[in-house]
């Protein structure tokens, strides 16, 4: 038997949905600790085959959540849209977004943490370290700090790559679905990030900043 459960005409869950486990950002790699950093998601997914004939119909009248596609060639179209409650929270348990250490020498995750919070997607959920959904991924500097955004709430974050313990966070103008990068000028390093929200989650604010921190 197959661990997948294919679409059907009827609807079928995907967990994890199609932005990952691991997938927007891909991973990052200290080579000192012999640490791979991943921000992971846990978002559950409704994806739905649809009848070619039905298929316009459906589009005009269907969910404003849900994204279509036509599948040239193919006797159904499909949908998807993420699996939510009435709050704006993802239909899993939390965290729903997360950032995770795995030790590559024993196999084995070393510590995982929740990254971000879910106040743009869910604002009764504000203040509470649920995890946010995330779109970016993180950079490790040789210093042993791991710099993540790709939240839903509008920041920036750096962590111990050691232990996991989030260390600083910085409010972006807009979130940065994008990873971050970071180089040494005069002396000083720096950190910059891309913040110009995400055209997916219609939530979201909108922006075009390239945002910079300097290094103590």
């Amino acid at each position: 038997h197959s661990v997948f459960s294919p679409p059907s005409l009827g609807g079928s869950l995907a967990i994890p949905g199609n932005v990952g486990g691991v997938n927007w950002g891909g991973f990052a790699f200290d080579p000192r600790h012999r640490l791979l950093i991943a921000a992971v998601n846990n978002l559950p997914y409704r994806v739905q085959l649809i009848p070619r004939a039905d298929f316009f119909h459906t589009v005009m009248h269907g969910r404003r959540t849900a994204e279509y596609t036509g599948q040239t060639g193919a006797p159904y179209a499909m949908m998807r849209e993420p699996l939510r409650a009435p709050s704006g929270a993802p239909c899993s348990p939390p965290p729903w977004g997360a950032l995770a250490a795995v030790d590559l020498e024993k196999g084995v995750i070393k510590w995982r943490v929740p990254l971000g919070s879910m106040r743009e997607l869910a604002p009764g959920l504000d203040g509470t370290p649920f995890g946010s959904i995330n779109l970016g991924g993180a950079m490790v500097t040789g210093g042993g700090l791991v710099f993540v955004a790709g939240t839903l709430d509008r920041s920036l974050h750096a962590f111990n790559v050691e232990t996991g313990k989030e260390l600083w966070t910085a409010e972006l103008p807009a979130s940065a679905h994008a990873m971050p990068m970071t180089y040494s000028i005069g002396g000083r390093q720096y950190v910059v990030v891309a913040a110009g929200g995400s055209a997916k989650i219609t939530e979201e604010k909108q922006g075009d900043a390239l945002v910079a921190f300097a290094l103590p």
